[in-house]
This record gives C-alpha cells, structure tokens and sequence, in this order.
C-alpha cells in the first residue's frame, strides 16, 4: 500500500505547519506556500505525514491510501 500526501493549493493559506512537521518532504516556498519533494511517504513518516495532514489549519492536506 502506498500512501500520498497531497496539497489543495486553492484552500491552503500558506501558514507554513506542513513544512515545521514534516521537513523530510515539505518545504516552503518564499510566501509560505508548501513545495513537495514529492507526494509519496514513505512507512516511516507515515505518522508524522498524518500529524500534518490532521494539524493543517485550512484542511489542504489530504492522505490517501493506493494499492
């Protein structure tokens, strides 16, 4: 199963919280705005990918399971 983390670049704000919880894959654009590295996670940040996913303030993270 792999997991992909996913950005709604419409509804986010570009407070910055993905990228303070989940550096390994998100980093910042000069505004704020979130810059995958790529959208799928690895088993071993799967917790914290779900951390920031829950903990985003304008819901733009989205986790999805693919077999």
């Amino acid at each position: 199963m792999t997991h992909h983390l996913r950005v709604d670049r419409i509804a986010c704000t570009g407070r910055g919280l993905c990228a303070e919880l989940l550096p390994e894959i998100v980093d910042e654009d000069e505004w704020g705005f979130p810059i995958m590295a790529t959208d799928r996670i690895p088993r071993e940040l799967l917790a914290d990918a779900k951390a920031a996913a829950a903990a985003c303030p304008a819901l733009a993270l989205r986790l999805t399971r693919e077999p």
